[in-house]
């Protein structure tokens, strides 16, 4: 599909959903939740991802109703079956419906070339976007949670923040235990194998390391987690979860002036909101040990592989000593209002997220 799709934002904002229970229940700051509600309430139909019933996937869901909003809330960190999605939007858009679409960006632009063509009634809201995971490593790490654990995985939350945002976790929910109760496991991200695995980049498929999605932008609005909030706008981040909104199309800003009552913003310069973020325009590094990974899932248990490729990082004590005092720092001046600007820029390694972005570092 030909047009003119431009690559930087007409506008961008810090923000989050003023209702608590939504924003707790979200990734970063609960945007995508009030877009779905607006579209349902005018009988419109929303499609976004689930995790299967045994959660051994992640599939595309077509919703109908606000209850259904829950399975589509969160990230799910695999690449997730499209199946017929794609007609099921055409054929709702020729109905007359509007339609919300949330997916990655090559999904976002996958279905406008499906298309052939644009639709006034269509609203695509893509995320930036890491890259998308192996299928089947995910199918393999649920196996063997399953396996070690002794009961059925019954619901994952890959962005658990009872702790905080930035400290998120992974939620797994066990059932059908020996004894018949049901048990929820909660591992950190820097200590679970498969978000591990994820954050070095090995699980990838090929052409995530050069995105073509990333050269050409065809979402209406693009949603993420505003990391390095407190150096851009720390009055925006209570620790509850912050989203980054960049506005694309004049479709775009016109769904969200119709949300903007809802949430708590401030409008910010792209070079600030992605500065922390540059997987906006930047595709992730391909590990030399690849290609390597790939053949070693295939043959190995998921043991042998943790053990190869997931193993800590090491941080010496003097290196946590120094990160705990800089923390307390910068706390302790957002508490008495002072600047963020005087302390330097928060690194990636704050989200753990250097194997993410920047493999320089």
């Amino acid at each position: 599909m030909k047009g003119d799709y431009e690559v930087k934002p007409k506008k961008v904002y810090a923000g989050y959903n003023v209702n608590q229970d939504a924003r707790l229940s979200s990734s970063s700051g609960a945007v995508f939740s009030l877009l779905a509600e607006n579209v349902l309430s005018q009988n419109g139909t929303v499609y976004g991802v689930k995790m299967s019933d045994d959660c051994y996937s992640a599939e595309f869901a077509r919703v109908t109703d606000m209850a259904g909003l829950v399975w589509l809330r969160g990230s799910k960190y695999l690449q997730a079956k499209v199946g017929n999605t794609y007609k099921q939007i055409k054929d709702d858009l020729l109905a007359g419906k509007l339609v919300l679409f949330s997916g990655t960006g090559c999904q976002v632009n996958g279905l406008k070339n499906f298309l052939g063509k644009e639709y006034d009634n269509l609203l695509c809201v893509d995320v930036i976007c890491h890259g998308a995971s192996s299928p089947a490593l995910w199918k393999k790490y649920a196996e063997y949670q399953e396996k070690k654990n002794g009961g059925k995985l019954k619901g994952i939350n890959f962005r658990c923040k009872d702790d905080s945002w930035t400290d998120f976790g992974m939620k797994e929910v066990l059932a059908e235990l020996p004894q018949g109760e049901t048990k929820q496991l909660y591992i950190s991200k820097d200590k679970d194998p498969y978000m591990q695995m994820f954050l070095r980049n090995y699980c990838l498929r090929p052409s995530c390391y050069d995105c073509a999605a990333k050269k050409v932008k065809m979402a209406d609005l693009t949603i993420a987690d505003f990391w390095g909030i407190n150096d851009v706008a720390p009055e925006m981040n209570d620790g509850n979860g912050t989203s980054l909104i960049l506005i694309r199309t004049d479709k775009g800003m016109k769904e969200f002036e119709t949300i903007s009552s809802k949430l708590k913003l401030k409008e910010v310069a792209y070079e600030d909101g992605v500065k922390s973020n540059p997987a906006e325009y930047k595709s992730c590094c391909r590990p030399s040990q690849r290609d390597t990974f790939f053949e070693d899932m295939d043959a190995m248990e998921f043991e042998e592989l943790e053990k190869k490729y997931a193993s800590p990082i090491k941080v010496t004590f003097k290196s946590r000593v120094k990160r705990k005092i800089k923390n307390t720092i910068k706390s302790a001046l957002r508490a008495i209002g002072g600047g963020a600007e005087s302390i330097s820029t928060t690194k990636n390694m704050d989200y753990s997220l250097c194997f993410v972005f920047n493999c320089q570092e």
